[in-house]
């Protein structure tokens, strides 16, 4: 790179504006496995006890190898969590919830304090997650999704909100505030499925999913050393484009 350095000294870290006491990861999937990854080996290296709590309802299957990083067939959290304990037990507790949230359980598995990355495949699931974090006083709560491939869709459109309270006040809007798909889901939770009934997703990008999880983590980031400066991220990685979105607090 040929970029001159710049003549200003960055701001000092001002740290995050709550200190989490968990790291809750919601969706262990295309973007979940990749989030998953990188969570875990930045809270090691900060070599502070913390626990990560993983919760999806769902199985690896041969098929998810396309677009998922896994080393055995199995429930996703199980299987997560018996693979990163190991390397990293010895500063960081995993706590696999083989279930996925409901309006009976969410409050079990969300609580002060919380960091939560939230990335299922339905917006009822992220409506759930929403309107529990509206209740706590201190959370933050980082959403990311993208894209199928299917009709006329590249499969490269991602997005990334970040939802923050710090004392019982919104420092940032709610994801359904601008998302009318999140304030009124057309979809359904997993549990809703039905006996044996499946809902199938449009096929997606395993480049995508690692663009969507690395604008989550560094969201996270920005927030950890108190320089987020956005609330949203709108990204297509065919164009190289990352978008940030700064908005007033409604």
């Amino acid at each position: 790179m040929n970029e001159a350095p710049s003549t200003a000294p960055d701001a000092p870290p001002a740290g995050p504006t709550f200190a989490p006491t968990r790291y809750v990861m919601v969706g262990l999937g295309g973007i979940g496995t990749h989030v998953i990854r990188l969570m875990t080996q930045f809270l090691h290296s900060q070599r502070q006890n913390t626990t990560i709590v993983a919760i999806d309802g769902d199985e690896f299957e041969s098929r998810n190898r396309e677009r998922m990083q896994f080393e055995r067939l199995g429930p996703k959290a199980k299987v997560m969590c018996e693979e990163l304990g190991p390397q990293y037990g010895d500063v960081v507790n995993f706590l696999p919830v083989p279930r996925y949230l409901t309006s009976r359980n969410v409050g079990r598995y969300i609580a002060e304090g919380d960091v939560v990355l939230c990335q299922p495949d339905n917006h009822k699931t992220r409506h759930l997650v929403e309107k529990r974090c509206a209740k706590l006083d201190n959370v933050a709560l980082i959403s990311g999704g993208n894209d199928g491939v299917e009709k006329d869709r590249t499969g490269t459109y991602g997005n990334v909100q970040i939802y923050v309270r710090t004392d019982g006040i919104d420092l940032s809007n709610g994801l359904s505030r601008f998302h009318p798909e999140i304030a009124d889901p057309q979809d359904l939770l997993p549990t809703e499925k039905g006996c044996g009934a499946t809902i199938e997703s449009a096929p997606q990008l395993l480049f995508t999913n690692a663009s969507v999880a690395a604008a989550m983590v560094s969201a996270f980031y920005a927030w950890w050393i108190g320089r987020l400066g956005y609330e949203e991220v709108y990204l297509e990685t065919l164009q190289a484009k990352m978008v940030p979105v700064s908005r007033a607090v409604a």
